[in-house]
């Protein structure tokens, strides 16, 4: 009785850790939201486009580094690997610092993928320990617990940024445009980047902080291998030669590319369709929290039903029909209306996450942490699927809203089909 009560004592530490790592992965991944519009005044854009490249710059990362963060892993460990994850998020931060002053967006960019660089290695270490360190049945309710964080961090940041770097925005938009290229347009500008300083600068000694606490709290590993020869031996099943013998899991790193290009085009694009709705200034700067809030109260739901009352696959395919039928009705109506029910994908899209990843790594055992870093890679969605919106919406002058509607349900639809058969792909080809 006393060993059970330790295991549950120690188990709440790496599960308060890994809250913590989950507002960081939150905050810095939601910041985007509120950068779009900035970096387009900024650094004097002319297409919501070319903004967009922020979200590539943040999300592409994921697909170069998720491999050769795995590889890290093996060779240091979790624990070493959080701690190495945190310092590239702080060097992410300080780059910002130069690229604000030089009004560089390539600079800013680099910036932005140092830091995503050091996110995809904490997503890689973080996701299959949550899922490992408790039964893979309540995984989705682990990754919703520390979601509730993540998603925290992203409402937080939307009104802390916006109230700093969009302070004034249309005033200083208007000023822009009157000013022609001369010695006091740049210096107005210069005067806007430097808004970046103050909140990056906090981002990374919070973050230094927070590195430093890893370093310190004892975070006990998690032998994949051992838990495989332990599953494998229980369900007398046959040993896997190779990550291609999973053909589920690539099936789910597609429907976490999906995953993510839906929940990035409601969270990070629905400050720009507020705009082009033509709304007030107000629901420009902090969509991005209204997403965020509407997703917060998924996880909620995920916490409370599953898997009690309902399974991972099923709410995951009641949450694709929600999401297609919230797009549909946010492209048919207009203004307060359509903006409401784009924030409303957020309750759609929460559960998605926490039911695909721990169906893609399922049963992968000593594959785990090679099939986490495949699985990472398709946060590039995130990457992918704005520049597809954006080239429908400027380049090839789509509405908008229909642009809007051919970009999200095509990924709805391939995510209804991994939560229906994709998932069991594995077993009966076994």
């Amino acid at each position: 009785m006393n060993g059970i009560d330790t295991q549950k004592k120690t188990a709440l530490v790496p599960m308060l850790i890994c809250c913590a790592l989950f507002f960081i992965l939150g905050y810095v991944t939601w910041a985007n939201g509120a950068l779009i519009p900035f970096v387009r005044l900024a650094f004097n854009l002319e297409t919501d486009l070319q903004a967009f490249f922020i979200l590539f710059a943040s999300y592409i990362a994921y697909f170069f580094l998720a491999l050769p963060s795995s590889w890290i892993l093996g060779k240091v460990g979790f624990k070493n690997g959080l701690i190495l994850s945190l310092l590239l998020i702080v060097l992410g931060a300080l780059i910002i610092l130069p690229a604000a002053s030089q009004l560089s967006y390539g600079l800013f960019l680099l910036a932005i993928f140092v830091q995503a660089s050091g996110m995809a290695l904490l997503q890689t270490a973080i996701n299959p320990y949550l899922s490992i360190i408790g039964p893979i049945e309540s995984a989705a309710q682990r990754i919703s617990i520390v979601g509730i964080f993540n998603k925290g961090a992203g409402i937080i940041v939307p009104i802390v940024l916006g109230s700093i770097l969009l302070k004034d925005y249309d005033t200083i938009s208007h000023k822009v445009q009157e000013l022609h290229s001369g010695p006091e347009h740049d210096a107005l500008l210069t005067d806007l980047a430097a808004r970046l300083h103050g909140p990056y600068i906090g981002v990374a000694i919070g973050v230094a902080l927070l590195a430093v606490i890893v370093y310190v709290v004892k975070m006990p590993e998690v032998d994949v291998n051992k838990e495989e020869e332990t599953l494998e031996t229980a369900a007398g099943s046959k040993k896997k030669n190779s990550v291609f013998d999973f053909p589920h899991l690539f099936l789910g790193t597609l429907a976490i590319f999906f995953c993510v290009a839906v929940e990035v085009m409601a969270g990070d694009i629905i400050g720009t369709y507020g705009k082009l709705l033509s709304l007030p200034p107000f629901f420009v700067k902090y969509g991005t929290a209204f997403t965020l809030g509407c997703m917060l109260l998924g996880y909620f739901i995920g916490i409370a039903t599953i898997p009690k009352y309902i399974s991972q696959q099923a709410a995951l395919r009641l949450c694709t029909i929600i999401g297609i039928t919230f797009t549909v009705i946010s492209v048919f109506t207009t203004g307060m209306t359509s903006y409401i029910f784009v924030a409303l994908l957020g309750v759609a899209n929460a559960l998605m996450w926490p039911a695909i990843f721990p169906l893609g790594i399922k049963g992968l055992g000593r594959f785990t942490k090679v099939g986490s870093g495949i699985m990472i890679m398709g946060i590039a969605g995130g990457a992918i699927w704005p520049l597809i919106y954006g080239y429908l919406k400027d380049t090839l002058h789509i509405d908008f809203q229909h642009a809007f509607l051919y970009a999200m349900v095509p990924a709805y639809l391939y995510i209804l089909y991994f939560a229906s058969a994709g998932h069991k792909v594995s077993q009966k080809n076994g």
